[in-house]
C-alpha cells in the first residue's frame, strides 16, 4: 500500500513496468489493489502495467489483450479515476457503459466490477483523500464527495480529457527522465483538480438498471459460494426469482455476456487460477474435478479454446510473469 502525504523525494520517481501472460497474475501486479480477473475472450493473454508511485498518489497505464471481467478494490480512504484511452471500445463499470466523454470513479475500500473489451488501455489515478483535500483547499477547488463516490461515472469535456491523456502518456514514458518527483506530483494533482472542477456525474437513474444489477449481483453472489458445483441456469432463475429471459437480458446488459457464458467462463478461470497456484503434487484432472469438470477431453478442449494453451501447459508454465524497473 502507498503511504499518505504529499511530500516526495526531489529525484525522479521510479517507473515500475510489469508484464504477465496470465490475467489473474496480471491483476496482482498493481500496487495496493485487491483484484481478480476472469478472461472472457479467446486466446493467449498479455498484460502490461506502467506505474509511477508517489506518496499518497499512484499513476498508471494498464494494457490488457483479452476481454475481462474484473473485480477490484483499491486501498481505503482514497479515490480512483479510470480514464480509457481515446477511441476505445466501450467498457462497463458496475454495468454502466463508459462512453468517449465519460470516465470512471470509485472510492477506496469499496469493491466494484469492470467489464473490459480486448486490446484495452486505461490510465488510472489513485489519490489519498487527505492528499486530494489538501490540494483542493490550497487551490480553491470545491470537491463534491457524493458525486465522486456514488455514481461510478463522470462526464468530462473532450478537450480536458485529451489534455490529461497527453500529460499522463508523457509522464509514464519509461525512458523519460526529465522531471523531479515533486514537480511530477504537482503536475498530476493539478490535472486531477482540473478534471474535478468540470466533471458532471452520470448516474444510472432508471429502475430497470437497478433491477438488472440486483439480479446479476444476486446470481454472482450465489456462484461465488458454489464455484466448484455445476450450477445451472435454471438454478440461477430460482435463486434470483426471475424468468430465463429476464436473467439473460440482465447479464447481457450488465456484463455483456450471457448467463451460460458466465457460468462456463467463471469455472474455467477458476481452474486456471488453481493450476497457476497448484503444488507440483496436484494433477490437471484432480483440479478439473474440484471445479465440476468430469468430461476431461471436453474440458481440455474448452480450456485451450479460451486461453490458447492446454491446461497441462498452464500447470507447467505457471510462473510466466515478469517485472522490471526503469528510472
Amino acid at each position: 500500500m502507498l503511504n499518505s502525504g504529499i511530500d516526495a523525494p526531489n529525484k525522479g520517481s521510479l517507473v515500475r513496468v510489469s508484464e504477465a501472460f496470465d490475467a489473474d497474475l496480471h491483476a496482482g501486479n498493481l500496487t495496493g489493489w485487491q483484484q481478480e480477473y476472469d478472461q472472457t475472450s479467446r486466446g493467449g493473454f498479455y498484460g502490461r502495467i506502467v506505474e509511477l508511485p508517489f506518496n499518497g498518489l499512484q499513476v498508471f497505464c494498464e494494457h490488457t489483450s483479452q476481454a475481462l471481467q474484473q473485480k477490484c478494490v483499491v486501498w481505503p480512504d482514497s479515490v480512483w479515476l479510470g480514464i480509457p484511452h481515446a477511441n476505445q471500445e466501450s467498457s462497463r463499470i458496475n454495468g454502466l457503459t463508459i462512453r468517449q466523454d465519460t470516465i470512471m470513479c470509485r472510492p477506496g475500500g469499496c469493491d466494484f466490477q469492470l467489464s473490459t473489451p480486448p486490446d484495452y488501455d486505461l490510465y488510472g489515478l489513485v489519490v489519498d483523500k487527505s492528499t486530494l483535500t489538501d490540494m483542493a483547499l490550497i487551490h480553491g477547488v470545491d470537491l463534491n464527495w457524493k458525486e465522486l463516490t456514488e455514481h461510478g461515472r463522470l462526464g468530462v469535456p473532450d478537450k480536458i480529457l485529451e489534455e490529461v491523456r497527453f500529460l499522463l502518456g508523457r509522464l509514464l514514458l519509461v525512458e523519460s527522465k526529465e522531471s523531479p518527483s515533486r514537480l511530477q506530483h504537482d503536475i498530476v494533482m493539478m490535472a486531477l483538480l482540473e478534471v474535478l472542477k468540470v466533471e458532471t456525474p452520470q448516474p444510472a437513474t432508471t429502475q430497470s438498471y437497478k433491477h438488472r444489477k440486483k439480479v446479476v449481483d444476486c446470481a454472482r453472489q450465489f456462484l461465488d459460494h458454489h464455484l466448484d458445483e455445476p450450477v445451472t441456469v435454471t438454478q440461477l432463475c430460482k435463486i434470483t426469482n426471475v424468468s430465463r429471459r429476464t436473467l439473460q437480458y440482465s447479464f447481457d446488459s450488465i456484463l455483456g455476456i450471457s448467463p451460460i457464458q458466465y457460468l462456463r467462463i467463471s469455472r474455467l478461470n477458476g481452474v486456471r487460477r488453481a493450476l497457476v497456484q497448484a503444488p507440483s503434487s496436484q494433477s490437471v484432472s484432480d483440479i478439473a474435478a474440484q471445479w465440476g469438470f468430469w468430461h476431461l477431453s471436453q474440458f481440455a478442449k474448452d480450456y485451450k479454446q479460451l486461453f490458447g494453451e492446454r491446461p497441462s501447459q498452464t500447470l507447467e508454465w505457471r510462473s510466466q510473469s515478469k517485472t522490471h524497473f526503469s528510472f
